[in-house]
């Protein structure tokens, strides 16, 4: 036998061959392998192309090596169908469905029902300049852990960056961690205790919902309008019963695209003082605004709302960096439950994310991002609109649309039909507690520019209005 010089590289198809054999049971578990030479002279290659494939297999943990005695089959080493690892397309709809089912998909399929955009809308060279930069820094950079905080010049660029929102902070009032969903996993944790009862929005962003059921919590939804949430409704389920923990976006928020009002902030801020009501304030899309919203943060200073962050939208999903702004006296009790659940931070990520950001072309990156977003939910908007779905409002910016199907259709019987053409959609009852957003889909309009997305979506509706 012997390998294709035109192909991939000499090393790669040795390994490749190699996982043929195990997989085909040509080889089994605990099988020796052919000695170096004995594969090279078969296979008519070098030695060292030999021994560098077989370095790589013991890496990824198929082979063994075994000093003095040569390479044997790893244990575990049972091939997985497609079938077994891939999306699971018959779960049930629920907080985790879109996320499962965006982050099985294939590169080739379709995504207009993610949370983020696609990698040539994000500042690739920025990141790979950034990365080279990084590659020079000293040892500490790259190999050490990271302080509690977490890196000081980030922290107080953050800290600048909140001031222009109206924010005012102090670096020592950051914390950095590893993304925005930890940052709501470690305020959960210091907050709330299992069984206390924690509002949220509906619809809103289905990991709030998943998050929250992982701490054992008990959630309650108010509606949400094109200025907030429902504050009579709001008043009304405060007065009920003690609510510990309110979880909400007021900049774009997710996913109605929805801007909270002043005359809103202040009266939710007022519940919150007279209910002793401690809010969690999400801005992960704030760097998509053209005009900013109000920021319960800002009216509050922080007393009883805490702002949390991160970079993945408009960055890097990949460079995971979020941050949590809060009260001296709790940023303290969260530095312990860090140091607990992940010891140092993310040094690396919090290094290349500050280089990103002090790189001057990441202001015009942020400028061109929110021009081809607007032009992005011109376009979506009226190509769902000529196949019957509307847009519940028109968002002052961000990438989401929700839109209202036509009557009688059923997003999630729309989602799972398009699930089986490769398109993955975001059926709305997974943003609902209440499970009244049957008739709703969120679309992601950085993600639904292809023809294919809508000639999808026109089949699956009709396909739902036959039955």
């Amino acid at each position: 036998m012997t390998i294709d010089a035109r192909g991939d590289t000499l090393t790669s198809q040795v390994m490749a061959t190699i996982r043929q054999r195990i997989a085909n049971r040509s080889l089994l578990a605990g099988a020796k392998l052919p000695s170096i030479r004995a594969l090279a002279r078969n296979l008519s290659v070098s030695n060292s192309t030999v021994v560098e494939a077989y370095e790589r297999l013991v890496a990824e943990g198929l082979i063994l090596s075994r000093p003095g005695s040569g390479f044997y089959v790893a244990s575990q080493t049972a091939p997985l169908s497609l079938s077994e690892i891939g999306p699971k397309r018959d779960r049930a709809i629920d907080p985790l469905w879109v996320s499962r089912q965006s982050l099985d998909a294939a590169d080739s399929d379709l995504k207009p029902g993610c949370g983020w955009m696609p990698p040539d809308w994000l500042p690739e060279e920025s990141l790979r300049r950034a990365l080279r930069t990084l590659s020079r820094a000293d040892g500490a950079s790259l190999t050490d852990y990271g302080t509690p905080l977490g890196l000081a010049p980030l922290r107080q660029l953050i800290g600048r960056r909140l001031a222009d929102k109206g924010v005012e902070v102090s670096p020592q009032q950051i914390l950095l961690t590893e993304s925005g969903t930890q940052s709501i996993d470690l305020l959960c944790r210091f907050l709330v205790e299992p069984g206390d009862v924690v509002l949220v929005d509906d619809p809103c962003y289905f990991n709030f919902q998943a998050l929250l059921r992982a701490h054992r919590v008990t959630i309650v939804s108010v509606p949400y309008t094109p200025t907030g949430p429902d504050i009579d409704l709001f008043a009304k389920v405060c007065a009920e019963r003690r609510h510990r923990l309110y979880i909400t976006n007021s900049a774009i928020h997710n996913p109605t695209g929805a801007t909270l009002s002043p005359v809103v902030a202040h009266r939710l801020l007022k519940l919150a003082d007279q209910f002793a009501l401690t809010i969690i304030e999400d801005d992960i899309f704030a760097d998509f605004e053209t005009t900013a919203a109000p920021r319960l943060a800002a009216f509050d200073g922080l007393e009883r709302v805490i702002q949390i962050g991160s970079f993945s939208k408009t960055l890097s999903a990949s460079a995971r960096c979020g941050f949590i702004a809060a009260r001296p006296d709790w940023i303290d009790g969260l530095v312990d439950l860090k140091i607990a659940t992940t010891f140092g931070g993310g040094r690396l990520n919090a290094e290349l994310t500050l280089s990103v950001l002090r790189d001057g072309s990441y202001r015009k990156h942020l400028d061109g991002l929110r021009q081809r977003l607007s032009r992005a939910m011109v376009k979506v908007g009226g190509r769902l609109r000529n196949i019957g779905i509307v847009p519940w409002l028109e968002p002052q910016a961000g990438m989401f649309l929700w839109c209202k199907l036509p009557d009688g259709i059923d997003s999630s019987d729309v989602a799972k039909a398009a699930l089986a053409h490769h398109v993955v959609l975001a059926p709305g009852n997974a943003f609902s507690v209440a499970q009244s957003a049957g008739s709703y889909m969120r679309f992601n309009v950085s993600q639904s520019l292809d023809d294919r997305v809508f000639q999808v979506l026109t089949a699956a509706i009709r396909e739902a209005a036959e039955r």
